[in-house]
């Protein structure tokens, strides 16, 4: 089996084992470590990211309580693939995907589980996981292209559902991801939308850091009625040019 190649640290803005979670739970849950891939050996992988082996071990371990990695005398660390439910959750819903696309419904089913998510990210997120919001936040801003500002959108969304640790919730999330992106796109056409989508997400991650879960479910609410507005604001705008010309 090869060893798969590890990039280098971003930052180090925390603790050096929080920022080895956030940075080796975000190359796996972007694909850049699949599973199955075994990680080189601990003196090899903490020399090429210039870290000490004891935060290196307390990062694996972090990875090992949360099943993203497996470690084995004589075998090495190898990534997990997600569990059977998870396989078996993204299957269903992708039946459902095919059935009804329907976006209003969409929009419903995420006022529905995000707001809970946000509530459970903020009993539950660890340092890394705050990390991993904080490095998403600061690439944000009102001027990027719309592309690349529903990217990190995404990107924050399902960092958010990772921080709950639970791994149905997750792969609920990016089913309904995939499921939204098309609306999500007139929510970040314009800067207001842009602007709107990064207080709102600052609002939420400040609401996790202060490990208040109402206050996290609230800010939810609030900011996907924010975005609902945006959205039917564009495409009225949109309607009515149309109508012009």
């Amino acid at each position: 089996m090869a060893v798969a190649k590890v990039p280098p640290l971003r930052s180090r803005a925390h603790s050096v084992s929080d920022a080895l979670v956030a940075h080796l739970e975000q190359l796996i849950a972007l694909g850049e470590l699949g599973p199955g891939d075994r990680l080189p050996a601990e003196r090899e992988l903490a020399e090429s990211l210039s870290v000490s082996r004891t935060s290196l071990r307390e990062a694996l371990h972090q990875l090992e309580a949360k099943h993203l990695i497996e470690r084995r005398q004589g075998r090495g660390t190898i990534v997990l693939a997600p569990p059977t439910q998870v396989d078996d959750l993204y299957a269903r819903l992708a039946d459902v995907a095919e059935d009804d696309r329907e976006l209003a419904n969409v929009a419903e089913l995420r006022t529905v589980i995000e707001p809970k998510i946000a509530e459970f990210a903020a009993v539950r997120a660890t340092s890394a996981d705050l990390l991993q919001m904080d490095d998403i936040l600061h690439a944000t801003d009102e001027h990027l292209l719309a592309a690349k500002s529903l990217e990190l959108d995404i990107q924050f969304h399902l960092t958010l559902a990772r921080a709950s640790h639970n791994p149905l919730l997750t792969a609920l999330t990016t089913m309904v991801s995939s499921w939204t992106t098309p609306v999500r796109k007139d929510s970040h056409s314009t800067r207001e939308g842009r602007r709107k989508s990064l207080i709102g997400h600052q609002a939420i991650r400040d609401a996790v850091e202060a490990r208040d879960p109402v206050a996290a479910s609230q800010a939810m609410i609030m900011h996907l009625a924010d975005i609902d507005q945006v959205i039917r604001r564009t495409r009225h705008d949109g309607a009515a040019s149309a109508e012009q010309d």
